[in-house]
């Protein structure tokens, strides 16, 4: 099968032949339609090592996905050969960018037939952190008041409107030329990361870390919550975490998405082929592999 591995730290991520994946205990194989990606993985230690810490490259990149399910490993149940489902790979096993990959089956959520594979492959992870973020560490509910930093962004474009749905009132950051996009999505005011016209507010969502995370400290009400996914936090003490799987928010998410109230944000679509140069581009790439 063809896919995208990176050989090592130094390396270029290159398009290679693999052989088909084996399906583990509890695990799938889906056949990948369409791959999401962080630019910044290849910087993540579970690139370049097993759980065990032991040297797996060269390593597949790429832990969003959607596709359908070739085979089923010994013991696994909840989904069936032929399924459409869309989840997160793994972050220790190679990943999505590839014709086929193995994931644990809890990782995964049945995909419904009117969501897109490109669509869906924009959801997991970007999905999971900003409800992690807002809700289940930001504590978020109607009527307060979060700040989203990098509002534009995959995660930030997903956490404006899922609190704006909640009911809460959404500030956003980021850059000038942003400043209608995040409007558009329910932004209730606009601002530079390091504005000193933004008041105190009761959440704040930061995915930018270190000036802009510090000075997000001094805008957190008594009683509010810093949560942030770049570093921890330095000045205040806040919340740094890892998104985890969840597959019924997963379902959660595709069901907001096919009732049109949530809208990942993709600003360019590549073929397999491509996706080496797409790590060096900005904006939420996604990578059409099927």
């Amino acid at each position: 099968m063809q896919a995208i591995t990176v050989a090592d730290r130094s390396a270029d991520p290159a398009l290679t032949e693999l052989p088909y994946p084996h399906a583990a205990e509890n695990d799938v194989i889906v056949r990948v339609h369409a791959a999401g990606f962080t630019p910044g993985e290849l910087t993540w230690p579970a690139t370049w090592t097993d759980r065990a810490g032991r040297d797996r490259t060269p390593s597949v990149p790429g832990h969003e996905l959607s596709g359908v399910v070739a085979e089923l490993g010994y013991g696994t149940t909840g989904l069936t050969v032929g399924q459409r489902v869309f989840g997160m790979a793994d972050w220790a096993r190679n990943g999505s960018l590839a014709e086929y990959t193995a994931v644990e089956a809890r990782n995964l959520a049945p995909l419904p037939a009117d969501v897109d594979h490109v669509t869906a492959a924009a959801l997991p992870i970007s999905g999971l952190t900003a409800w992690q973020a807002l809700f289940d560490h930001g504590r978020l509910t109607a009527g307060r008041t979060v700040l989203v930093h990098g509002a534009a962004g995959s995660v930030g474009s997903l956490a404006v409107q899922l609190a704006r749905e909640a009911g809460a009132r959404v500030l956003g950051t980021g850059r000038a030329a942003d400043r209608d996009t995040v409007l558009g999505l329910g932004a209730e005011a606009y601002f530079d990361p390091l504005s000193p016209d933004i008041g105190p507010v009761d959440v704040v969502l930061d995915v930018l870390g270190g000036e802009v995370l510090d000075r997000s400290a001094e805008l957190v009400r008594d009683g509010g919550t810093l949560v942030t996914i770049a570093e921890p936090p330095r000045v205040r003490p806040g919340i740094f975490f890892v998104v985890e799987p969840d597959r019924a928010r997963l379902a959660d998410l595709a069901q907001r998405v096919r009732d049109g109230r949530l809208r990942p944000r993709i600003d360019t679509v590549r073929p397999l082929a491509e996706a080496p140069a797409a790590f060096g581009a900005r904006g939420r790439t996604v990578i059409r592999v099927a």
